[in-house]
Formats: C-alpha cells, structure tokens, sequence
C-alpha cells in the first residue's frame, strides 16, 4: 500500500497550511503534492512559497502564480461584482509588491502538470496532476459537469486518477471502470460554507485505489487577523468569517 496526500490553492495562508502538514505528518504520509497557486488574497505569500521551497513538495504553476511569477496583467472578470473586482485588484497588487525576486523566479519555473506512476505489487497506477485541466490553469470544473468531460480527460491523461484543484470546491467521482476525478479543494481560501482547509488522501493497493478528502479546522483568527493587519482588503477576511460575500 502507498499512500499520497495531494492539496491546493493555499493562497498566502500560512496558519492553513502548516496545519495541514502537520495532519499529513501526523498521518504517517510521506508523499506531499501541491497544485497549485501558493500566492494571493492572505499576506504570507512569501512564506507558503519558501515552506513549500524547503520541503521539496513537488508543485505546480497555478494561474495565480504565473501571474505574480510573470506580471501578467489583472483582467476584471464578468462575473464579478464591482466590491470583488476591487478587492481582487489590491489583493493581487499587494502580492506582486511584496513577493521577492528569488520566490518569484521559483514560482516562474514551476511545472505546468505532473504525471506521476506507482508499482505496487505487478500494478501500475498513473496519476495525473493539474492545477485545473491538461490544457489550462484557469478552467473551472464543477462536480456538476457531464461524466464525459472528466472520462476524456482521464483517457487523454491516459491515468488512473486526476487529481485538480482550482475552483476551492471539493469533490470525487469514481466512474464504472474504476478511475476518478477528483478536486482536493482549497488549503487557504475554501469556498465550502465550513471554511475547513481541505486536501486529499490517495490510498494505493494491488487492486484498488481509494480516495479521501480530508476537511480540518486551523487557527483562522490568525489568518483573519493577519488580512485585517495588512493592505489586504478585509473583503477577503470577511469571507472567512462566513460574513455576506461572495467569492467565486
């Protein structure tokens, strides 16, 4: 039996995050994943980037790092309202004002996706990883979508599993032939109405491989407090507070 723990969209928060490690470690798992989008919307960007540097857990290039990693411009998205168009713009600012060089050419060089392959006992599992498609960091798939979607992606990943991140919205699907899609949801900045930091447990056998998503309460005070301290719009703490906003 293998086991992996695979998480995502940490976004700057660090109280979250070192929970979750230490879950994972408490936990007996070795194997540490990470999709994506270590940056933005909490104030420690700088220090996830460098935990995540210094643990060697293999990552990939979200759309949020790519654009503090290469200045991309912000664009306002249609579905937002005009407090969150605002909101994003400063958060985002904030980010590419304060990342440092070293950690923004780390974000620069980090893989677009990963495939990974275990052998236990004569099997061989694939695993392909995204941050939210094969194709591109910032499309959003829904547990809501059609089967086929996913059953394609699976068949072009040519994998057993895809593992994705993104929308900070959790979820797993095992289809009849035995593979699954699956979103570990969001460490940092989960949409669920519990706001717990979110990841994923793959359990690997001889026959089989099973899926878990595992949801954890960390210091969120902590991160609040530290939104609220720095330039950071308190929009973003009151979402964590389960205050009327809306994210999507």
């Amino acid at each position: 039996m293998i086991q992996i723990a695979v998480f995502s969209d940490v976004h700057g928060n660090l109280p979250a995050l070192n929970s979750v490690l230490k879950d994972i470690e408490e936990r007996g798992i070795r194997q540490k994943f990470c999709l994506g989008d270590l940056v933005d919307f909490a104030p420690w960007g700088n220090e996830v980037t460098e935990k995540i540097k210094a643990l060697n857990i293999p990552c990939l290039l979200g759309n949020h790092d790519e654009r503090i990693a290469f200045d991309i411009p912000v664009v306002p998205l249609s579905k937002h309202s005009e407090e969150e168009t605002n909101a994003r713009f400063i958060a985002i600012d904030h980010s590419k004002k304060y990342i440092t060089e070293e950690n923004k050419k780390f974000l620069s060089e980090l893989p677009f996706h990963l495939k990974l392959n275990y052998k236990v006992g004569k099997k061989h599992w694939n695993i392909q990883l995204v941050h939210s498609s094969l194709s591109s960091n910032d499309t959003y798939l829904y547990e809501s979508e059609e089967d086929e979607i996913f059953i394609r992606m699976l068949e072009d990943a040519q994998s057993d599993v895809i593992a994705m991140g993104h929308t900070h919205l959790s979820f797993k699907k095992q289809f009849e032939n035995g593979t699954w899609a699956i979103n570990c949801g969001s460490v940092g900045r989960s949409k669920e109405e519990n706001r717990l930091a979110s990841y994923l447990i793959l359990t690997l056998d001889e026959d089989q491989v099973s899926a878990e998503i595992v949801q954890i309460a960390y210091p969120l005070e902590e991160t609040i407090r530290g939104i609220e301290e720095s330039d950071i719009p308190d929009y973003y703490s009151a979402f964590l507070k389960n205050e009327k906003v809306q994210l999507f």
